[in-house]
């Protein structure tokens, strides 16, 4: 009898219901966001990964299934997503098309590591970038995204963990001062330490070997080193979560295992997983894009495995959503920014879709972007409403403008007809 390969499962007809329940959810959760879908090719160039990924990485060294076809071209079944999305936009010019992209995907990928409870050779995740913002709203953005979305469906006892990776000069005067840490020690590392070493010695913080763990609990800690341009991105991005409720904890050691962060690095955790406990991570990465060969711009994401989201939910299952009303919030002043986000969070859990400003721009270019979005209401906030609690209210298709009491918005939301 000829059985699947080592590491792959069949999904029965017994489980390919909750299969589409998530699915379902997660479709419905990113339209109230404002994201589209992008759907990847299974294989790309070997190269890819090589320069987004990084060679010095598990994935890349150790875990790819890959191969020369018979035209001599070295080809890559997908080990992770964000790499093919940065290709697909590259190739596809979406930057000129629009100054923010917000993007979704669900896909299969293949890594040849060892077989586990919730970590197989082909397993399935989900995800989300944004290309085009610096600033620190994208960043809790796709944090908020994330948490919302395990949290929404059920999932008890998330830890949110959070760092700061800083931006090139941050990392190479920090690379510098571990490398001299570590030094001493070098006898006692791995092989695959000491070439990392060498190339990329942040990537020794990312270690599962237990004596080096006990070795890098005294190394220096990379939030000595930020510049103040990182620091006070970091801050903001800590203060907008505060602002929506979403708890951190902070780990200076946290790198990720991936070359191309920048700044803001994260993971979620689900202590009802045991052992193996995490159910995402993702953070900001503004060279990739640049690395593949795009013109320079500034992305953040995150990237979720479904496997361990189904051994999270147990018996529980995901709800799709109904048809909702799409909205864009805009802020006039600094003051309100954090408002806008908060309000957002507020409406997208009564089911309403919303999007929100990135990029900081006029009320003209917004209320612009709202037609483009087919958006059927602009809730607009100035000084004076923060000062008031009120809210502007324009409905964009007849251009009908009000001012109502903020505490009373999602009636009013709930009572139009449209």
């Amino acid at each position: 009898m000829i059985r699947s390969v080592k590491g792959t499962h069949d999904i029965l007809p017994d489980k390919t219901g909750l299969w589409r329940k998530i699915e379902t959810a997660l479709h419905s959760f990113m339209h109230k966001y404002d994201y589209g879908e992008i759907r990847t090719p299974i294989f790309e160039k070997t190269e890819l990964f090589k320069r987004g990924v990084g060679e010095e990485t598990d994935i890349v060294s150790k875990e790819m299934y890959s191969w020369t076809d018979q035209g001599g071209e070295k080809l890559t079944l997908k080990p992770e997503l964000t790499a093919p999305v940065v290709r697909s936009f590259i190739q596809h010019n979406l930057g000129s098309q629009s100054a923010v992209n917000r993007l979704y995907y669900m896909d299969a990928l293949f890594r040849r590591e060892r077989p586990q409870k919730g970590r197989t050779r082909q397993f399935h995740q989900f995800g989300a970038e944004v290309f085009g913002s610096e600033h620190p709203e994208a960043d809790a953005e796709i944090i908020a995204i994330s948490y919302n979305f395990f949290k929404n469906l059920g999932i008890g006892n998330l830890t949110l963990t959070l760092n700061s990776i800083g931006s090139d000069d941050c990392r190479n005067n920090y690379r510098n001062e571990l490398r001299k840490y570590l030094k001493p020690f070098s006898s006692n590392l791995t092989e695959t330490s000491q070439n990392r070493f060498k190339k990329n010695p942040l990537r020794i913080l990312d270690t599962k070997i237990e004596h080096e763990k006990e070795i890098i609990k005294n190394a220096p800690e990379i939030d000595n080193f930020l510049t103040d341009d990182d620091k006070s991105h970091f801050e903001e991005v800590k203060s907008l979560l505060n602002d929506l409720s979403i708890p951190f904890v902070i780990d200076s050691q946290m790198v990720r295992g991936l070359d191309y962060y920048t700044r803001t690095t994260y993971e979620i955790t689900s202590s009802v997983l045991g052992a193996q406990d995490a159910l995402c991570g993702g953070g900001r990465y503004d060279k990739l894009v640049e690395t593949l060969g795009g013109k320079p711009t500034p992305a953040v994401g995150f990237a979720a495995g479904i496997e361990r989201l189904l051994l999270a939910l147990e018996s529980k299952t995901a709800e799709s959503g109904d048809k909702v009303i799409q909205i864009n919030i805009i802020g006039l002043t600094k003051k309100v920014r954090s408002k806008c986000q908060v309000l957002a969070q507020e409406l997208r859990g009564k089911g309403f879709s919303v999007s929100t400003d990135l990029l900081r721009r006029s009320l003209k270019s917004l209320l612009r972007e709202a037609n483009r979005n087919s958006a059927r209401i602009a809730i607009i906030i100035g000084d004076d409403d923060l000062a008031n609690n009120t809210v502007q209210v324009k409905d964009m298709g007849t251009g009908e403008q009000i001012t109502i009491i903020k505490n009373t918005l999602i009636e009013h939301l709930t009572d139009l007809d449209f």
